[in-house]
């Protein structure tokens, strides 16, 4: 069986100032998770999964979706504020989405089968589904046995502005054993700098791995999300911001030795909308690489 891939989709895309899931900045009006779909069925993906918000589906199935009928079965989930196990409520006055961790979780009913895990404003490169599918194709049957994607941080940044990435501790095998998320990382005069938790600059090392929320998953990890989710609403359901996360739920499954997960390292320079003045760098990258012959376009 072919692995599935899961698209995060139902962020808000506050920075970005609209829907930049939607937003077209290939030569031919491509979307960033166009070219995550065709690549990931370069690598040999059989299906994929959307997660996204009722209030805008309409519109995605029209721009989105329609591009990939006759290529790839496709299915879409939603992420709600309501979809929360254990009888739990959401709090008077919260309108923030529970975070990462809880959007994985809605494709709990739809992935039966070694899926990964993408952003879908984030360009991660063939050769980095490549290594993901090549993976979750020897996954098959398995269980606690998981991996991430890591990135060189140098190819992760943002001419626009900070940006937080998840550094990544691995050990001499080539195993995560733990993630730190660390914020306001950016290029300065040469130097790869951060904020700290005072409010101040500091090196940040420039061989980093830091993940860029690309995982490979086999279904028993829905099981272990819920667990921790149930744990995080027990402790912070009723605030209004707390989110969760994707590295909570795998640092508490490291730290415990309940799984392994491999880092799979790719040589892939990230780039993305983050900030709305990214347009215009992406747009010219996607050109680029057109113009190169990498891609066709249109894709589909």
């Amino acid at each position: 069986m072919k692995p599935t891939l899961f698209i995060l989709a139902a962020g808000m895309g506050s920075r970005y100032g609209g829907l930049k899931q939607l937003d077209g900045v290939g030569p031919s009006g491509e979307t960033i998770m166009d070219y995550s779909v065709y690549d990931a069925l370069r690598a040999g993906f059989g299906k994929i999964v959307f997660v996204i918000r009722h209030d805008f589906e309409q519109e995605f199935r029209e721009k989105i979706i329609s591009r990939y009928e006759g290529h790839v079965p496709v299915e879409v989930v939603f992420q709600d504020l309501n979809a929360l196990p254990g009888g739990y409520k959401v709090p008077e006055g919260r309108t923030k989405p529970w975070g990462t961790g809880h959007a994985v979780l809605m494709g709990k009913t739809a992935i039966h089968e070694p899926f990964g895990v993408i952003n879908a404003d984030d360009y991660y490169g063939a050769e980095s589904f490549k290594v993901l599918a090549d993976f979750l194709k020897n996954a098959e049957g398995k269980t606690n046995e998981y991996c991430m994607v890591g990135f060189r941080i140098g190819n992760t940044l943002s001419e626009n502005g900070g940006v937080s990435r998840g550094h990544c501790q691995v050990d001499a095998n080539g195993f995560l054993t733990g993630v730190n998320e660390c914020h306001g990382i950016r290029r300065i005069d040469g130097h790869i700098v951060q904020t700290d938790s005072e409010g101040h600059e500091v090196e940040f090392p420039a061989e980093a791995c830091v993940s860029m929320n690309m995982w490979g998953f086999t279904p028993d990890y829905f099981e272990y999300s819920e667990r921790d989710f149930l744990k995080f609403l027990a402790e912070h359901g009723d605030e209004l911001k707390s989110e969760f996360y994707i590295p909570t739920v795998v640092n508490n499954l490291i730290t415990s030795n309940t799984i392994t997960l491999k880092v799979e390292e790719t040589p892939s320079k990230w780039f993305g909308v983050t900030y709305a003045a990214d347009r215009d760098s992406t747009a010219a990258e996607l050109r680029r690489l057109t113009e190169e012959g990498l891609y066709p376009t249109p894709l589909f």
